[in-house]
């Protein structure tokens, strides 16, 4: 009752506030926390955090196998030997817990409070025991699988092939996880103790657990060619344990030699691998080979190379002396047996290559520096006296040979020392200035007429017979590219004049008919009164029947022409024949003829691939071409039609001639007669552009031929 005496400032309504808005912002949970402020709960601590145990082994990388997880009660597993084995336990209370196998303790690392983790590399089975206080908590039986050695194994006994100097080895190969490595090791029966020659043999993608093959490596070349060696296979896996097979012995094949000095020069060398020891007997030796330089036409290569090994062998006492030695001595060997043509030949793509890299280099470079400018000068310089030196190998070659001149051929211009002293000029101007483009223009000019001049020469008159019978075997080839090209040309016409008759029977059937007035009839079909019992012809018809008699006696003389060529005609040219005979009839007539044409253009095309593959048996194809290309000389360039056997697939949403119909109910144009060029049509495109490079570089050609060749470059 005196509270408001006590309280003048009335306080106990800011309270009374308080406790409102206290009792709204509680909403539903009002009851409840009431009952729990004047109730208090004595709740009971909480318990530990759950024990919980995980247990994983991750097998080596190169068995390729998963991880393999334990059960956390226990149990057994059979794990790869190496696998690394990892445990882990969280939670529970105790003291840090202990990993054993067997006997062996495993230590555990704290990771917090109540984390432990222990790992080991199992080498070796057991029981794997986890214990915390003097519990154990889980167990398991660990088996370890060990890793086999691999196996290599000879198929059939090693021994040279049918053909070429080659080797045959066939192997088989295996591992329980996989072979890693295969290799042969050869060594030389009369050293044992001396150094191997190591084989890498390529194995299938992986690490293959089986694997077979037969490599054929070629070891004429070698020291040892000739010589009896013995042969072992050695296989490795993924751990590096390895396994050799059986040894065999054979002898490597070694390459025969005409020429007598190359003859003493291959058995010096010969003897060296057997001992190499005897140096006095082999310098001695070449001693004598080099006093007498008209044995190799007094070469000064060969009596320089002949003396640098002689010396290096008396005064070089290295152990790799001899095998320097040996490989100088199989130059020799080589250059002697090859001849002078060959051996600039050789140097001379190697000149070409040379040069092409630093032009490559420079044009990837953005501003060309002056050293790379010097560097493409010197190879160009190189180049040109690679060149110099091979003509004059060619020229001698062909006094030695008696050899027939070349022909003139007005496509190709003969190399003389005008045109190599132009060529040089040319590159060595356009590399000074830092114009790659041009010089390599010119390169590719200068190998193409390197190209010609190697080809140019005739060996025989049954090569200038045989180049004669490709010619004309091209040119009747082309015969039947026009005469489908004119066939296809008439069907297209026959197809125009049978729509414009539809359109016009179309026009009259919606007019009424005059009294006694026929209406129009369609090609083929037999009027109600036909004047003279037949249909008369159109001018148009007439005409296309007098082409269709042309094309058919055109065809005759192509058929006797390429039975003289080849001593066969193809039947599919007779059913060509008949099928024009026929819709020249049908023409004349006044009568549809368009499935006639079909059908000649069908058989047409079919006598083209036939009359190529005949060809190509009787070895009268263009070197370098396959029997698809050849095939699809006759049907590359029909009218409406797909290349080869694509442009003649018959089917639904096409006419007779396999062109895709637009029209067509349904049909969609979803790219099947796109085709993917070959190989040969990409040499071809290759060719073109190097024939468009070297008439561009010729500059005394007309501007208007210029700019038409410059427009030509660009599109490519």
């Amino acid at each position: 009752p005196g509270l408001a005496a006590r309280d003048p400032r009335a306080i106990r309504a800011g309270l009374g506030l308080a406790v409102f808005a206290a009792l709204v912002m509680a909403g539903d949970s009002t009851g409840e926390r009431l009952r729990r402020a004047f109730e208090p709960g004595f709740a009971a601590a909480a318990p530990p955090p759950v024990m919980r145990v995980e247990a994983w082994a991750t097998p080596p990388a190169y068995t390729g196998a998963a991880p393999v997880f334990l059960a956390s009660e226990g149990g057994a597993v059979t794990l790869p030997q190496g696998s690394r084995l990892q445990v882990s336990l969280s939670g529970g209370v105790g003291e840090a817990p202990s990993l054993a196998l067997d006997s062996n303790e495993v230590a555990m690392r704290s990771l917090d409070r109540a984390s432990f983790v222990g790992e080991t590399v199992l080498e070796r089975g057991g029981r794997l025991r986890l214990t915390r206080d003097g519990r154990q908590i889980a167990a398991w039986t660990v088996t370890v699988q060990a890793d086999a050695p691999p196996r290599a194994l000879f198929t059939e006994p090693p021994a040279r092939a049918q053909r070429g100097l080659t080797i045959r080895l066939p192997w088989r190969a295996e591992d329980d996880w996989g072979v890693a490595a295969l290799r042969a090791e050869i060594r030389l029966a009369a050293r044992p103790d001396a150094e191997p020659h190591r084989l890498d043999i390529p194995l299938p993608g992986g690490n293959p657990r089986t694997a077979q093959g037969a490599a054929q490596p070629d070891l004429s070349a070698h020291p040892w060619a000739g010589l009896d060696v013995s042969v072992r296979l050695t296989a490795r896996d993924g751990a590096g344990q390895e396994g050799q097979s059986e040894s065999v012995t054979l002898t490597l094949p070694e390459r025969s030699f005409n020429h007598p000095v190359a003859q003493a020069v291959i058995a010096l060398r010969k003897a060296l691998s057997v001992d190499p020891t005897a140096r006095e007997p082999a310098w001695r030796a070449l001693d004598r080979i080099a006093a007498a330089p008209e044995a190799f036409e007094h070469d000064a290569g060969t009596f320089l190379a002949l003396r640098s090994a002689r010396h290096r062998l008396q005064r070089d006492r290295r152990p790799a002396a001899v095998d320097e030695v040996q490989a100088m001595l199989w130059e020799v060997a080589i250059a002697l047996e090859e001849g002078r043509a060959d051996r600039t030949a050789r140097a001379l793509a190697a000149a070409r290559e040379a040069l092409r890299e630093a032009l490559d280099e420079a044009q990837r470079s953005e501003d060309t520096t002056p050293e790379q400018r010097a560097e493409l000068e010197r190879r160009i310089q190189e180049l040109r006296e690679a060149v110099r030196r091979h003509l004059e190998a060619l020229a001698e070659r062909l006094q030695q040979q008696n050899a027939e001149a070349m022909p003139f051929d007005p496509r190709s211009r003969l190399m003389d020392r005008r045109e190599l002293d132009r060529r040089t000029e040319r590159m060595r101007d356009a590399a000074r200035e830092g114009r790659t483009e041009d010089a390599q223009r010119e390169l590719a000019e200068l190998e193409e007429m390197l190209r010609a001049l190697e080809e140019g020469r005739v060996a025989s008159p049954e090569q200038r017979q045989r180049q004669e019978r490709q010619q004309r075997g091209r040119q009747q080839m082309g015969a039947v590219q026009d005469l489908v090209r004119r066939q296809g040309d008439m069907l297209d016409r026959g197809q125009q004049r049978a729509e414009e008759a539809d359109r016009r029977t179309g026009a009259e059937r919606r007019q009424p008919q005059r009294p006694f007035q026929q209406p129009f009839q369609r090609p083929g079909e037999q009027p109600q009164t036909p004047p003279q019992g037949q249909a008369q012809a159109t001018p148009d018809a007439a005409a296309d029947a007098r082409r269709q008699r042309a094309l058919r006696r055109a065809l005759g003389e192509l058929m006797q022409q390429f039975g003289d060529l080849t001593g066969e005609v193809p039947e599919s040219l007779g059913r060509a024949d008949q099928a024009m005979r026929e819709a020249g009839e049908n023409l004349g007539e006044g009568r549809d003829a368009r499935d006639a044409q079909g059908r000649a253009m069908r058989a047409l095309m079919e006598g083209g691939r036939q009359m190529a593959q005949q060809m190509q048996r009787q070895g009268m194809g263009q070197e370098g071409e396959e029997d698809g290309e050849s095939q699809d000389a006759a049907g590359s360039q029909q009218p409406g039609g797909g290349e080869g056997e694509q442009g003649q697939q018959q089917g639904e949403g096409r006419d007779p001639l396999g062109r895709r119909q637009r029209d067509t109910a349904g049909a969609q144009d979803n790219g099947s007669d796109t085709r993917v060029p070959e190989e040969a049509e990409v040499l071809r495109t290759r060719r073109l552009q190097e024939e468009l490079r070297r008439r561009g570089a010729e500059r005394e050609r007309p501007p208007t031929e210029l700019d038409y060749i410059d427009r030509l470059l660009r599109q490519f």
